[in-house]
């Protein structure tokens, strides 16, 4: 991606943390990031989006992450606030981001013009399974209030679901600004094992949706691809050369691939 200067991005008010780039009249694209990330995160890409497409783009802290620290909330109350901050928009959303928007497009179909996934799991149907997992985010919390963040996240990083890519310099900056009490009240709120299943409201969604997932991430591929086939308006895209952070792993395709999938001259 190259760079273009842009005008600073300005604080917005509201109930989480965030920020805008590019005029108030454009159309909105909002990005949303993963669990230990910050809304710097999606900064690269959404300003190349704002430089090329001339849209206004927002990202947002989540709730336990970056000026978001202070806040608890589980994925319905996250959607509520999603929908104060962002408005009518496109939402673009990574991991745990991808599941705050997916609850948003439920919640609020209305203002979710078109929907971007990548990495996102609707969640698990199974019960047991689904306690199981609770069970293990409860005590990935007590890990990381034990470790604090910076050795919590060299082992984060290092698991298998992310490829060996490692983090550079700037992202465990960047990371590193989270509290452990943020991060340990989010797992416990707003992880994979507290939420319920939104697997049979795919079919609901009304707005187009592109999931995507990196290509040497198996499972999350598979499920990229089942929410594509039962999105009624899905698409589903892989991108080469990355695992489940693709956005951070190879940006440059993953922003190719939201190009040439959005009607950007309709928004």
């Amino acid at each position: 991606m190259t760079e273009t200067t842009l005008q600073p991005w300005r604080t917005l008010s509201g109930p989480l943390g965030a920020e805008q780039l590019g005029a108030d009249d454009r159309p909105r694209v909002v990005f949303v990031h993963g669990f230990t990330q910050t809304a710097e995160s999606w900064k690269p890409i959404a300003e190349h989006f704002v430089a090329h497409r001339d849209i206004q783009a927002i990202v947002v802290d989540l709730p336990g992450h970056g000026r978001s620290t202070h806040v608890r909330a589980d994925l319905r109350r996250i959607a509520d606030m999603l929908a104060q901050t962002g408005r009518n928009a496109v939402y673009v959303g990574y991991s745990l981001g991808g599941r705050a928007c997916l609850h948003l497009a439920v919640m609020y179909p209305h203002l979710v013009r078109r929907l971007v996934l990548v990495g996102a799991n609707p969640g698990i149907d199974d019960d047991e399974e689904r306690a199981e997992r609770r069970a293990s985010d409860d005590a990935l919390a007590v890990r990381i209030l034990e470790l604090g963040v910076p050795a919590f996240l060299a082992e984060w990083s290092a698991m298998p679901l992310f490829g060996g890519h490692p983090l550079s310099d700037a992202e465990l900056a960047d990371r590193g600004r989270n509290s452990p009490e943020g991060l340990a009240n989010s797992l416990r709120m707003a992880g994979t094992g507290a939420q319920g299943s939104l697997w049979p409201r795919l079919r609901e969604l009304a707005m187009p949706v592109l999931a995507l997932a990196g290509a040497e991430d198996e499972k999350f591929v598979a499920i990229a691809e089942q929410i594509a086939t039962l999105a009624p308006r899905g698409d589903f895209a892989s991108i080469a050369g990355a695992a489940h952070a693709a956005h951070q792993q190879q940006p440059e395709a993953v922003v190719a691939a939201i190009d040439q999938w959005l009607p950007w001259s309709r928004l």
